[in-house]
C-alpha cells in the first residue's frame, strides 16, 4: 500500500518505521527540517513504564478552582484560557471520575511496557546506537511524600512493573553524585526504567526507515486532507522557519536534503491510507472531515547544559535518570550532558519560556546536583505535549475513509512510540496485535 504519514516526531518516525517495514510505501510530510524537531527536540528522555508521577494524567480540579498538581509550583494554567481549554479541562475531570479509570490507567502502564519491550527489541536488531543508560530513581524528600506516594506504589505493583522501595544510603549508592546535604527520606528505584536522546534516535531510525525505501518530505505543510478510497491530502512546500522554542537559537536547520524537490504551490496527492501523527495540528486537518480529536497542550521546558568534569570527582551529575517526586522534574544524562525537565502549563504563547518554570528547573538541579552544570552553554527549550482528556492516546481508523490516527500520547510520547506505531500497522493491515489492549485506545471512547 501506499501510505502517508503526516508528521515526523518520535511518534510519526517510529509509525514510519513499522509502515516501511511491513512493506509499506511510505511517504512521511513534516512542515519542520528535521525529524523530532518539535515536541520530540528535548523532552525529558525517560521511559519508565508504570511510573505515572511527572508523565500521567497532568490536569486537577478542586471545587471551583482548577489547578495543577496543587501547591507544589511544578504546573500551572495559563493567565487567559480560551473557551476550548476551560471545556477540554471540563472533559478531563469528568474522565478522572469517570467509571473505569482505574482500569484506563493500568491500560496505559501496559501499553508503556508493551512499548519498551518493542523499543528495546528495535535497538538491538538495528543496532541503534544512542546516548542512553539504564534504571530510574524516584527522590522522595521527606516522610509525607513518600506517604503520598503509596497510590504509585500501588499502580507499581498492580502493573507488575519491578520497583523497589530505599532509604537514603542505597539511594546514594545508585546515585553517588546526589547532594549528601540535600534532604532525602527514601527512593522508589525503578531498575527497568532508562532514559536517553529521543532526537537522537529519532535521527537513527529515520535512516533504517529510509533505507527501507520511506521517503521524508521536509519544509511541507499539509494544508487539508480528503477521506475516500483513495483518501487525499493537499501539501504546500513551505520555506524554513523556526519550529521549536530554543534557546539559544540552536535550533534543528534541516540536517538532511529533501528526498525530492517540491514546488511551492498546493499539491494533491492520492495515497492508500493516510495517517495522521500531526499532534495539535491534527485538530484543524480532522475537523473537516467530521472527526473531533479533543487534544490539548500542555507545554514542558526542559535545560540541556554541558556536564563539569572533575577528576576528584568522577561520579559528578546523574548517572541516568532521576525523578524529584515532590516537584514533578525529571534530571537525566544525556551523554555527556544534563538535562533537567519538567513543568506543565495548559495553554499560552507556545513561543514564550515561561520563567518561573525554568527558575524552578535550575533550582531542583541545584538542589540534587549542585554545580555539575556549564550554565553559560545551557540550552532552554519549551515544547508542546500533546493530551486527550482521559491522557490516552488514540491509534486506529478514524472513522473517516481511508484515515488513521496515531495521536495524543502527552507526555509518554518516547514511552509509547514504538509500541503504539507497532499497533497502527498492524491495525492498518487487518493484523491481530499481540498487544490485547488496542481496542482501548479507538476513537470511539470520545465520542
Amino acid at each position: 500500500m501506499r501510505v502517508a504519514v503526516i508528521g515526523a516526531g518520535i511518534v510519526g518516525v517510529t509509525t514510519a518505521w513499522e509502515l516501511a517495514a511491513d512493506g509499506h510505501e511510505v511517504t512521511v510530510y513534516e512542515r519542520c527540517g528535521s525529524v523530532a524537531a518539535e515536541g520530540s527536540f528535548a523532552n525529558a528522555g525517560i521511559v519508565a513504564p508504570g511510573y505515572g508521577g511527572a508523565w500521567g494524567p497532568l490536569v486537577s480540579t478542586h471545587g471551583a478552582a482548577t489547578q495543577l498538581f496543587g501547591a507544589n509550583g511544578s504546573a500551572r494554567l495559563a493567565p487567559r484560557l480560551d473557551v476550548a481549554a476551560w471545556r477540554w479541562l471540563w472533559r478531563q475531570r469528568r474522565a478522572r471520575r469517570a467509571h473505569g479509570h482505574a482500569a484506563r490507567a493500568l491500560q496505559l502502564q501496559r501499553l508503556a511496557h508493551y512499548s519498551r519491550e518493542r523499543l528495546r527489541s528495535l535497538t538491538g536488531e538495528l543496532g541503534l546506537s544512542y546516548e542512553r543508560a539504564d534504571g530510574c530513581l524516584v527522590l522522595l524528600r521527606h516522610a509525607r511524600d513518600l506517604a503520598e506516594a503509596q497510590p504509585l506504589l500501588q499502580a507499581l505493583a498492580d502493573s507488575g512493573t519491578r520497583h523497589e522501595v530505599v532509604d537514603p544510603l542505597q539511594c546514594r549508592r545508585i546515585e553517588p553524585g546526589l547532594n549528601p546535604d540535600a534532604p532525602l527520606h527514601a527512593g522508589i528505584h525503578l531498575p527497568d526504567g532508562e532514559s536517553g536522546n529521543c532526537r537522537q534516535f529519532a535521527h537513527l531510525l529515520r535512516v533504517q526507515a529510509q533505507q527501507r525505501g520511506a521517503q521524508f518530505r521536509f519544509h511541507s505543510r499539509v494544508e487539508s486532507l480528503g477521506a475516500g478510497a483513495p483518501p487525499s491530502l493537499v501539501h504546500v512546500h513551505a520555506p524554513p522557519e523556526e519550529s521549536t522554542v530554543v534557546t539559544p537559537a540552536e535550533g534543528s536547520p534541516g540536517d538532511g536534503p529533501l528526498t525530492q524537490p517540491l514546488p511551492f504551490e498546493p499539491i494533491t496527492e492520492r495515497h492508500d491510507a493516510i495517517v495522521v501523527c500531526a499532534a495539535l495540528d491534527a485538530r484543524a486537518l480532522l475537523r473537516p472531515l467530521g472527526v473531533r480529536v479533543p487534544l490539548a497542550p500542555v507545554y514542558g521546558h526542559s535545560v540541556t547544559a554541558p556536564l563539569r568534569h572533575y577528576e576528584s570527582h568522577p561520579d559528578i551529575g546523574p548517572r541516568s535518570a532521576v525523578i524529584d517526586e515532590r516537584f514533578r522534574v525529571a534530571v537525566s544524562r544525556i551523554g555527556q550532558r544534563v538535562r533537567v525537565a519538567g513543568g506543565a502549563q495548559l495553554g499560552g504563547d507556545p513561543s514564550a519560556l515561561d520563567a518561573r518554570t525554568v527558575d524552578r528547573l535550575y533550582q531542583v538541579l541545584d538542589d540534587w546536583f549542585p554545580g555539575v552544570a556549564h550554565r553559560g552553554h545551557a540550552q532552554r527549550w519549551k515544547g508542546a505535549r500533546p493530551m486527550l482528556p482521559d491522557s490516552l492516546p488514540v491509534v486506529g481508523a478514524s472513522g473517516a475513509p481511508g484515515v488513521w490516527l496515531n495521536l495524543g500520547h502527552g507526555a509518554s510520547g518516547w514511552t509509547l512510540a514504538c509500541g503504539s506505531a507497532r499497533l497502527l500497522a498492524d491495525a492498518l493491515a487487518g493484523r491481530a496485535s499481540v498487544f490485547d489492549g488496542a481496542a482501548a485506545l479507538g476513537i470511539e471512547r470520545l465520542r
